[in-house]
């Protein structure tokens, strides 16, 4: 939905003001508008600069937010927020081989990673933010997990481990390997993560 404030659509050769946006409305328009800003400039972001990226007037910002800060530290709470990720998680099938499902999660699991530690740093903070640790958020994790664990399980006969900890093993590995600072600038792929895995936890009848 655009951040306008007013829309303007033609009805039977009319032009008509549409809706004036809800307050919530504004809210994620705004957060949507100064996550993407926070990746380049981190907290020096202008209220300008939002207000010219969502495409209203500055002073919508102070009737929608209490300040500045209050928006950034909305947007950076939108990016850790595991739900887009549990709905990709969703799409895959649990029937399809071990190794493609094991592609597809690291890919999504390394890609939430390198996006949250580019705005870390942008940031200029050394972890996630405080918010990130809510027992909400906690919740929602283990959520995430139990969803990769269920879909390992048919494959459970084929390892050497217990899901669990296959699971608990591909992303510490996926973490590590896709932070440049911890992998020495040299992040590893989804294959070079998952044939590490497999190879190491397939039973050797």
């Amino acid at each position: 939905m655009s951040a306008h404030s007013f829309r303007v659509c033609r009805v039977e050769g009319r032009r008509e003001r549409a809706r004036p946006l809800t307050p919530e409305e504004r809210r994620e328009a705004l957060v949507s508008a100064t996550l993407p800003l926070l990746y380049t400039h981190g907290r020096a972001v202008t209220t300008r600069l939002i207000a010219e990226t969502a495409g209203v007037a500055e002073g919508t910002i102070f009737r929608v937010f209490d300040s500045k800060e209050a928006l950034v530290d909305a947007a950076v709470a939108r990016a850790f927020d595991p739900g887009q990720i549990a709905a990709r998680i969703a799409e895959i099938d649990p029937a399809e081989p071990l190794r493609e499902k094991l592609l597809k999660i690291t890919s999504i699991l390394q890609q939430r990673f390198r996006a949250s530690f580019g705005l870390m740093r942008a940031m200029g903070e050394m972890g996630p933010p405080k918010h990130a640790h809510t027992e909400s958020r906690r919740t929602e994790m283990r959520a995430v997990r139990a969803a990769l664990v269920e879909l390992v399980e048919p494959d459970a006969d084929a390892l050497s481990v217990d899901p669990a900890m296959l699971v608990h093993t591909l992303r510490l590995l996926t973490f590590a390997g896709s932070n440049e600072q911890i992998a020495d600038g040299q992040v590893l792929t989804p294959e070079q993560i998952v044939d590490t895995i497999l190879h190491g936890m397939l039973r050797k009848d």
